[in-house]
């Protein structure tokens, strides 16, 4: 199977790199090698490939940033995955396009389902809902979206919190918030499933299974790491609210925990829980520095 990877230097991309390389014959474009706002460059690079299988792992998410730049968050969010899904419609190569809990307004307080209606609150959320639309115009496509993901390929808020608590006893995080943290390698090995052309397109939520706020989310990370005999200076990670956060500029939904049922009933796994996946992430990347 011939597959193109896009955001290969990213979070997730990096990831798909590193687990499909030795079994797939794999083609990844970092956003230096191709620009996903230059929609020309994506039809001339992408026109002259084989493929069997495209993996759109690239977006602009800068979620405040989204806010001041609308229409290069909708030329990257939305209208490169229609170009995307247009080349793999002629070449008779599948899509799998990556999306995002903020496609939701927050407002519900059990697990969104692939069948709940998507109403963004910000103009991310925005971009990344009419990307999903626009991909899923082409019969045979997949949509997958994630929630707060991490891996070791580019720091995440879970870096971000271990750093600090190295560094200070004062450590706080958001206690308002609410989803599920999702490792990058779990991400690359339950995506093969949906590989073949058989499979069917549509939405598809792949999480962690349960949730937790972001103080809940980072406590936990600093216990593995006290656990891991990792030097901390910080024990305990104090809650602030997401009105502290004055700097701001776009809304995020309160709640946007995504169900994997589906996932599950199509596969016959669970995807892991997220304390599992952080204790793994932690002592793999974190027990012998």
């Amino acid at each position: 199977m011939k597959i193109v990877i896009l955001g290969a230097g990213g979070r997730l991309g990096s990831a798909l790199m590193r687990e499909y390389r030795e079994k797939f014959d794999v083609t990844g474009f970092n956003h230096a090698q191709l620009d996903l706002s230059d929609h020309a460059q994506l039809r001339e690079k992408l026109g002259t490939c084989d493929i069997d299988l495209v993996i759109n792992t690239a977006a602009f998410a800068n979620v405040d940033l989204c806010e001041t730049q609308r229409g290069e968050a909708f030329r990257i969010n939305a209208e490169a995955p229609r170009v995307l899904a247009e080349i793999c419609r002629d070449k008779n190569a599948k899509l799998i396009h990556f999306s995002t809990d903020y496609v939701f307004d927050g407002e519900k307080r059990e697990p969104y389902t692939e069948d709940d209606v998507a109403k963004p609150i910000s103009v991310y959320g925005e971009s990344k809902w009419e990307g999903e639309k626009l991909v899923l115009q082409t019969h045979g496509h997949l949509v997958v979206r994630v929630s707060w993901v991490f891996g070791p390929d580019r720091p995440s808020f879970i870096d971000g919190m271990i750093k600090r608590a190295r560094e200070s006893d004062q450590v706080d995080a958001i206690a308002d918030k609410i989803s599920t943290p999702t490792y990058t390698r779990d991400i690359a090995q339950a995506l093969p499933q949906f590989f073949d052309s058989d499979v069917p397109g549509g939405i598809l939520h792949f999480a962690s299974s349960g949730e937790c706020s972001w103080q809940e989310y980072a406590q936990w990370a600093i216990d593995c790491c006290h656990a891991e005999g990792v030097p901390l200076k910080a024990t305990t990670v104090e809650p602030r609210r997401m009105s502290d956060m004055k700097n701001w500029i776009a809304p995020r939904p309160v709640y946007s925990v995504l169900s994997t049922a589906k996932y599950t009933a199509l596969t016959g796994i669970a995807p892991r829980s997220w304390r599992d996946v952080v204790g793994d992430y932690v002592k793999g990347s974190y027990s012998k520095k």
